[in-house]
């Protein structure tokens, strides 16, 4: 028999995930839905290097059992109440957790967590009044039941490989965002997602926006200290109605000693338009699965994406540009630069199905190498079953050219705020693509401010 308190049950375990389950207040299908992918989690093995996305990805170090299942309780937070709003930014700055996309914002809605736990959510009345939901995921599940039902799990399977399923079995401090058709947001909902050492969070995004909506989505994710470790296995659905647009950034900064996981899709209908931007900084080791399927005519997607590396850090990232229509156009760039022994993997295709004749996708990754020891691993490729297509991918790797850095010294610059100027010019085209300028500027300072001296 059991006997263990609560504060005993620390690690992800049958045990903690039992009490885990005892503490939630949802329905029965979300129940239902976590005690099968718990099954499907046990039944699985980890991915190995035998399968083609891990190849290059090292999980011997990991061990789940060290993290705990997130806290299950969201805090009593109610839209719109300002001590509630005071009390959050008290928890995360007490927290040390750093908010970058929030400076110059005025968002239409704001969400925050902590360690997997909800700590406040709020919702201008303007926007309610139309019938958009902006809220924690758990109480979305008991508000807006059968909306959510509809879409939850329905992109990212907890079949899909062991990562899947247990974020599937212990999401927590999710959330959802819901625009009914013909309503434009012009402001936008900012999510801020804190963990401290040695915790985990597991939240899961599911973004809905209906015929003719459009809204834009920040997200950021940030740890107590760039020392702190600790575990993320999230997930992120995407669902663009016919004619509707959405613009979607992430900022991941999670410490240097994170296990990070993601599996992220996103489906978009006819002449619909997703702008989707990825800036990935933190973590020690990350594998993202991110996926686009173009499944109605006319469908678009821009996907940028910056990463920047340093010490013995390892990101990877499988992309796909699904083409599912006829007349879609898809456009993809990722930029990384390296620091230290730091590695990035990126494996990409842009996949063409039979009837998605006339198709236009472009494909392209850049890496700048700042060290000798640093390693960018590129696999861009094609798909294709149509034979009236027009598909372009490449990719490029090179170091600093030293005249650059000479030509800046020259003009009064030290080597280091060189080589922080050649780097921001580096990921200057994609800042070009993001529309809000205070968040232009955020990831530029983020970056910037790690670079160090190139040798």
């Amino acid at each position: 028999m059991n006997t263990a308190t609560p504060t005993e049950l620390v690690g992800i375990s049958t045990a903690s995930f039992e009490q885990f389950l005892a503490q939630r207040n949802e329905p029965d299908w979300v129940i239902a839905h976590r005690k099968a992918a718990w099954q499907a989690y046990e039944e699985m093995d980890w991915p190995s290097r035998r399968d083609e996305q891990w190849m290059r990805s090292d999980l011997r170090g990991f061990r789940a059992e060290k993290y705990p299942i997130p806290c299950s309780h969201t805090s009593d937070a109610q839209s719109g109440d300002s001590a509630s709003s005071s009390s959050s930014v008290e928890s995360l700055q007490a927290a040390g957790i750093s908010e970058w996309l929030a400076e110059g914002v005025q968002p239409a809605g704001v969400l925050k967590t902590l360690d997997g736990k909800t700590i406040h959510s709020s919702l201008e009345a303007e926007y309610a009044a139309k019938g958009v939901v902006f809220c924690d995921l758990s109480q979305a599940c008991r508000d807006h039941s059968q909306l959510v039902e509809k879409y939850l799990h329905r992109l990212v399977s907890p079949q899909t490989d062991r990562f899947a399923a247990l974020h599937a079995a212990i999401w927590s401090g999710g959330q959802f965002l819901y625009v009914p058709r013909g309503v434009v947001v012009d402001k936008p909902f900012r999510v801020a997602a804190g963990l401290t050492d040695g915790a985990t969070d597991s939240g899961h995004t599911l973004i809905v926006i209906e015929e003719g909506a459009e809204a834009t989505f920040l997200y950021e994710s940030n740890s107590a200290a760039s020392t702190c470790g600790g575990l993320h296995c999230g997930a992120v659905e995407v669902v663009v109605r016919p004619g509707a647009n959405l613009r979607y950034v992430n900022l991941q900064d999670w410490g240097r000693k994170v296990w990070h996981f993601a599996h992220q899709r996103a489906v978009v209908q006819r002449d619909a338009n997703l702008q989707w931007t990825v800036a990935a900084l933190g973590s020690r080791f990350a594998q993202v699965s991110q996926e686009v399927a173009l499944a109605g005519e006319g469908a678009t997607s821009q996907v940028n994406g910056v990463m920047f590396t340093q010490e013995k850090q390892q990101l990877t990232y499988n992309t796909l540009q699904h083409h599912k229509a006829k007349n879609c156009r898809s456009d993809f760039l990722y930029k990384a630069a390296l620091q230290d022994q730091s590695r990035t993997v990126w494996r990409g295709m842009i996949k063409v199905d039979a009837e998605a004749q006339r198709t236009d996708g472009y494909q392209r990754n850049d890496n700048l190498l700042l060290s000798d020891h640093a390693r960018a691993d590129s696999i861009p490729g094609l798909e294709i079953e149509a034979d009236d297509v027009r598909c372009t991918h490449g990719s490029t790797s090179g170091k600093v050219d030293e005249e650059l850095i000479f030509y800046c010294q020259s003009r009064g610059f030290t080597r280091k705020e060189a080589a922080r100027l050649i780097v921001t010019g580096f990921f200057q085209q994609i800042f070009d693509r993001i529309t809000i300028e205070s968040v232009r500027e955020a990831l530029g300072q983020s970056i910037a401010r790690q670079v160090r001296e190139y040798r």
